[in-house]
């Protein structure tokens, strides 16, 4: 509805003091250099206007005989009125003398229209005092029963207030609302508007809040409070809005970056509140806190936002750590020169416990995939970069040393402290997900490299085996000592893929040596063609890389060779293949001492080398490998 343009007329006003006074004196002038500043000027026009409702409301009790619930405390008012530039002189120094400054006028009507033009001004005091006035009136002549007879004008009277009023509450919110975007602050604005609602609280205190048919508006309050605190949480949600936000089209990064410029715009929000805002108001008004939590409740709502929408692994973290460590510290809310003012400790959470525990969950689901990924990668680098190119192994401590080990616990380690940044149950998350990643990527591995063992005969096969067996036992002993983690479950894989390798080696030995087992009494073996110790040669030079395995495994694999060979060995001469001849007997129990001796003595050797062995040097004979001459053929003749 518009407004009416109409003219609002009023009773000849009375005196502001009691009955028996006819007239306020005024004992001291304004000062002309106060009284030619605009915001003096302004604020005097206010007072006299208050003081001219103040007459006229007195004028309407002499007609009803008695106290309306509606009407005002002119003390109140006018202490109101004094806190509001209680250091200028034209400003009463208390409420008793304000009499004593301010002369009564005689009020002047104001129509609709000229409200409205000083609502657009800004000019909110006046506009108010004239609105009071029109307000007191139609109060009045609805009570007086004016309007029995044409309730309509009632109702259209009573609308023009309710609209008037309206578009003061819009302003407050404008001036709310502008006042973070106004580069220069305009304080005589903000302290104008906290006298506006003083005085709206004082003139609406004692209004009977019940409706009343026709007029329902009249006279009952404001809430400009409610209303100023609401434009802030409004001019919050706005402000955090308009943060910079990239697309992920336009930058990889574009969450860090908005996650930083949230930070670095509102704090700079925040120290203008601190700084300049917040002396405009009085202290009950807590206009710090009320700020904080309005950026608080706006910054929640737009991260709760943010963490419904498709977000990889980074940027769940990124959103996580933000939270978690950036948003309370030094870097925002407790930068340093934001205190004492503001305050974090009664805040409540940033995102409620759902919205906090599904963005743990979202985190640890995409890490699944992405702990996969790395250790793919692993295995991919070593399968082009090392089997492929037959990259030869460093040797650390006499052993056979490979980075797997090493870039597992790494991955591990990393994503293991980064989660615990976040919170223990995190932490606790990540670790339980590694490992069950772990357990199926070992299969995986040996499937590759055993695959890959089959494929070709390749000279850095033993070495590499070696290598991985001693990496898998430092990942099962550095696991352990940095995340106390219960690895039976991974002891259990890493014994099968052990036996696994073994029987590969063993195979591969079997293929080596069993040409030359096969030639054992064979017309060329006894003719002595073949070099009695091309089995031996053949034996050593595949299995001397098992000296640099860790103890104890490298002598129990080695042990296992000594058996294979003293075994295949005996198979062959026990076979039944001709006659031989006493003479030809002799020299092949002859050879095969020679050969015996020499297998035995490369295989000691190599079992020697390992520390503490029984074979080693000062430890004394061994006696298993036997003598192979026992076992030569006695029948036949060739």
């Amino acid at each position: 509805m518009e407004l009416d343009t109409r003219s609002v007329t009023s009773e000849p006003a009375s005196p502001l003091n009691s009955p028996g006074e006819e007239k306020m004196e005024v004992t001291s002038e304004l000062r002309s250099s106060d009284v030619q500043s605009r915001d003096s000027g302004f604020f005097e026009r206010g007072i006299k206007t208050m003081l001219s409702i103040r007459k006229s409301k007195r004028s309407l009790k002499k007609e009803r005989g008695k106290e309306d619930t509606g009407t005002w405390n002119a003390k109140r008012i006018l202490q109101t009125l004094r806190s509001y530039e209680e250091n200028k002189p034209t400003i009463c120094n208390s409420v008793e003398k304000a009499g004593e400054i301010c002369e009564p006028i005689e009020a002047k009507p104001l129509s609709v229209m000229e409200i409205n033009e000083l609502i657009q001004k800004r000019q909110l005091l006046e506009a108010f005092a004239s609105i009071k006035l029109m307000e007191d009136e139609t109060i009045s002549e609805r009570d007086s029963e004016k309007y029995s007879d044409n309730p309509q004008e009632l109702v259209r009277k009573s609308k023009d207030v309710d609209l008037l009023y309206s578009s003061i509450t819009n302003a407050i919110k404008s001036i709310v609302e502008g006042t973070l975007e106004d580069p220069t602050l305009q304080h005589t604005m903000l302290t104008s508007m906290v006298t506006l609602i003083a005085l709206e609280e004082a003139g609406h205190s004692s209004t009977d809040s019940a409706a009343r048919p026709g007029s329902d508006l009249l006279g009952r309050p404001r809430k400009w409070r409610e209303q100023w605190r609401e434009a802030i949480n409004e001019s919050a949600r706005k402000r955090v809005l308009k943060v910079p936000m990239a697309s992920r089209e336009e930058a990889t990064s574009w969450l860090d970056l908005h996650l930083h410029f949230l930070q670095e715009h509102l704090r700079e929000d925040l120290l203008k509140i601190k700084s300049s805002v917040k002396k405009c108001y009085p202290e009950e008004y807590q206009v710090c806190d009320t700020y904080v939590e309005a950026f608080h409740n706006a910054i929640a709502s737009h991260l709760q936002e943010l963490s419904q929408g498709p977000l990889d692994f980074h940027e769940l973290y990124t959103l996580l750590d933000w939270v978690a460590n950036t948003y309370q510290s030094e870097l925002f809310l407790g930068h340093p020169q934001l205190k004492p003012e503001v305050k974090t400790e009664n805040l409540s959470l940033l995102l409620t416990p759902a919205d906090w525990d599904k963005l743990k969950n979202d985190y640890i689901a995409s890490a699944k995939g992405k702990i996969k990924s790395y250790f793919g990668n692993i295995l991919k680098l070593e399968v082009t970069e090392k089997w492929e190119k037959e990259v030869h192994l460093e040797e650390k401590e006499n052993l056979y040393h490979a980075s797997l080990s090493l870039d597992i616990q790494t991955i591990i380690g990393e994503h293991v402290k980064l989660s615990g940044a976040i919170s223990r149950s995190l932490e606790t998350k990540m670790l339980e997900l590694c490992m069950a990643e772990l357990l199926e990527f070992i299969p995986r591995f040996e499937q590759e490299f055993m695959a890959w063992s089959t494929a070709q005969d390749s000279p850095i096969f033993v070495p590499y085996l070696v290598a991985y067996i001693n990496n898998f036992h430092d990942l099962v002993s550095g696991l352990e000592t940095a995340f106390k983690v219960n690895t039976e479950e991974l002891q259990k894989i890493l014994a099968a893929l052990t036996r696994n390798f073994t029987n590969i080696f063993l195979t591969k030995l079997r293929t080596k040596t069993q040409p030359l087992l096969k030639k054992i009494l064979t017309k060329n073996w006894i003719l002595a063609v073949e070099r009695p110790d091309s089995l031996a040669s053949a034996v050593s030079q595949f299995s001397a890389h098992l000296q640099h395995m860790r103890e104890p495994l490298g002598q129990e694999l080695l042990h296992e060779v000594h058996k294979y060979v003293v075994k295949e060995y005996v198979t062959q001469i026990i076979k039944p293949r001709w006659k031989m001849n006493r003479e030809t007997r002799q020299q092949v129990s002859r050879k095969m001492s020679l050969e015996a001796a020499i297998i035995h003595s490369s295989l000691i050797d190599q079992e020697g080398a390992h520390p503490g062995h029984p074979g080693a040097p000062g430890a004394g004979p061994r006696q298993e490998s036997g003598d192979f001459s026992a076992s030569a053929p006695h029948t036949g003749e060739l």
